[in-house]
């Protein structure tokens, strides 16, 4: 068992952010399909949201479709839309009893109008919470997000409402997607990656990184703890040296 006080804020991230990876090589090696390992997957992600709560962690970001994804098999692709529908009708009631808001960042047009219309009821009955905050990537590409702030600023120049000598780091963190969220503290990958993979790019400039080779489905409280653990014995400089 860790040693990490799971109540010291000091040494405990104020935002979470995942790559949850390893879905479907957890079901291949259990002969299973790949939509049974995203499945097992959402369990995990249950679990995390539950470890949030246990380690007084406010924001909490996860990767769940990248804009990559969408060259998966198409019945893949249908299979994880309808699991997220589930899911949120499942989870809603957790939502409401820790006083989460849940937030979608990503192109959520590109989603099947029937998930898009389950997750905005999801968020409008979720707003005016303010105990912790859900973020959920889904269709998100930073390069895209990136894109996107740079054409808003650009607009604004043309438009008159922005000089080009106001542009500041500020102003680009404001037309981001995450601009009402402060940047990830820790970012964790399962599966033994060690690439970000198009996530959160401009936000995670000073974030910690870590990762497990546990597959997400078997990302646990074990393995919640031994990443709190780890990124408590960090020393987060940004860009100083400590004396």
């Amino acid at each position: 068992m860790s040693d990490h006080d799971p109540t010291s804020s000091a040494s405990t991230p104020q935002h979470l952010a995942i790559i949850m990876d390893g879905n479907g090589r957890w079901a291949r090696q259990r002969g299973l399909s790949r939509s049974e390992g995203h499945r097992a997957g959402a369990d995990a992600v249950v679990r995390t949201i539950e470890n949030c709560q246990k380690y007084k962690i406010k924001y909490l970001t996860l990767y769940a479709f990248s804009t990559e994804n969408w060259k998966r098999p198409a019945s893949e692709i249908a299979a994880l839309m309808q699991l997220l529908g589930e899911f949120i009708d499942k989870q809603s009631p957790m939502l409401d009893k820790y006083r989460i808001r849940l937030k979608i960042i990503g192109e959520m047009e590109r989603l099947p109008a029937a998930t898009r219309q389950k997750l905005q009821e999801a968020i409008a009955r979720s707003a005016h919470y303010d105990a912790g905050v859900l973020t959920v990537a889904l269709s998100y590409g930073s390069r895209n997000e990136i894109t996107g702030a740079v054409k808003a600023l650009a607009q604004k120049v043309l438009d008159g409402q922005l000089k080009v000598a106001d542009i500041s780091e500020k102003t680009i963190h404001e037309h981001l997607q995450t601009a009402d969220l402060p940047d990830p503290d820790l970012i964790i990958r399962s599966a033994g990656e060690q690439r970000l993979s198009n996530f959160l790019l401009w936000q995670a400039s000073y974030a910690e990184f870590y990762s497990t080779t546990a597959f997400w489905p078997d990302f646990g409280d074990d393995e919640f703890a031994a990443a709190m653990a780890e990124y408590s014995r960090r020393q987060r400089r940004f860009g100083e040296v400590l004396s």
